[in-house]
């Protein structure tokens, strides 16, 4: 086991991916599909959501054209200098814009170039965007505003392009905060965010936007917020991710059923807050165990919260400790991240000792 997983680990380090994609088929009701790469997938989103609202503008470095990441690439030719726009290298000034944009009754698309940066306007996304409404007792707001920012490992980003920090702002009342797997869940999330009367935060990881492929719907599509997805039904240990980390999770279950014919059942959380704590509750107590896995660090992490809420309204039914597998209580490393990732060995190690468990 040792020997496969340093191979296995020498491979990402040329690689830069600690798992396999595992693409999504979209629901036929959606109609006609077109392949699509996750970058691309959120600029039809952008598209769309520009085409249908008039008052939707997008702005951030570099996204005139297109974004370090090509995220935007076209639309500034399409919809106009004035609604898609460059800014200073301010991310307080970036969000303390939008955050007026959206006062003003208009839908504000905000770019952070790297979630990593975001810390800057951490005051105005935390104290003014999420307070907004209750402090003036709903007579106005900010809901119209959708922070977007590329989020989590990337195989070579080191301690500054690396970062998971949703947990910072799982933890504050007034803010939607949302991390697709793929291209299909990017769009449909994307679209709903814009159009959530409330401050959204939407984290895209950043391995997928050319790594993920997938039979997009073509058509305008929302796909719910607060609503988790059940990928693989499994009745022995439920496992629990998001963004990237879903797919590391299939890839495992696959594993624990052929070795150790265990059934782990996969759940997708998708929107980190408000999040489904009935799709959560109802797995666990199906199969009695649970795993958590990120890639932020372990201390304090978001996983800590679903293990509290697994204890608290899950605990008759557990048959082992609630364990989460995460990045370390570390700074995010460049040569060392194969090691630090939350990848399938370290997640097969947990499943083993939840069923082992007594």
């Amino acid at each position: 086991m040792l020997v496969r997983r340093v191979v296995n680990n020498l491979k990402n380090v040329r690689t830069g991916a600690t798992f396999t994609f595992n693409p999504s088929t979209a629901d036929p009701v959606l109609g006609e599909c077109t392949k699509m790469n996750m970058f691309q997938s959120i600029n039809n989103a952008m598209d769309i959501a520009m085409d249908t609202d008039p008052t939707a503008v997008l702005f951030g470095e570099d996204v005139a054209f297109g974004g370090v990441f090509k995220c935007s690439i076209g639309l500034q030719e399409k919809h106009g200098r004035n609604r898609v726009f460059n800014t200073p290298l301010t991310e307080q000034g970036i969000i303390g814009f939008g955050i007026g944009v959206a006062a003003a009754g208009a839908t504000a698309i905000a770019e952070i170039q790297f979630a990593d940066y975001i810390f800057p306007g951490f005051d105005q996304l935390v104290n003014e965007a999420a307070k907004y409404r209750y402090r003036s007792g709903n007579e106005y707001d900010c809901g119209g505003l959708t922070v977007r920012a590329p989020w989590g490992a990337v195989g070579h980003g080191g301690h500054y392009h690396s970062q998971s920090p949703e947990a910072f702002f799982a933890h504050v009342p007034g803010l939607k905060v949302v991390i697709p797997r793929g291209p299909t869940q990017a769009k449909g999330l994307l679209l709903a965010c814009l159009r959530d009367r409330n401050p959204c935060i939407f984290f895209e990881p950043k391995i997928l936007y050319r790594m993920a492929s997938e039979d997009v719907p073509m058509m305008d599509y929302t796909l719910p917020l607060s609503q988790a997805e059940v990928l693989r039904q499994g009745n022995d240990v439920t496992l629990i991710g998001w963004g990237t980390t879903v797919h590391v999770l299939l890839e495992v279950a696959e594993m624990a059923q052929a070795e150790l014919d265990v059934a782990c059942e996969v759940i997708d959380l998708q929107t980190i807050m408000p999040y489904d704590a009935a799709t959560v509750e109802q797995s666990v107590k199906k199969t009695g165990r649970a795993i958590v896995v990120h890639e932020a660090p372990l201390t304090s992490g978001f996983g800590a919260e679903l293990a509290a809420r697994i204890q608290e309204h899950c605990f008759l039914h557990l048959e082992a400790p609630v364990q989460r597998v995460t990045g370390w209580d570390t700074p995010f490393p460049y040569i060392y991240e194969p090691f630090y990732m939350p990848d399938k060995w370290r997640v097969f190690e947990g499943i083993k000792k939840a069923v082992d468990y007594m």
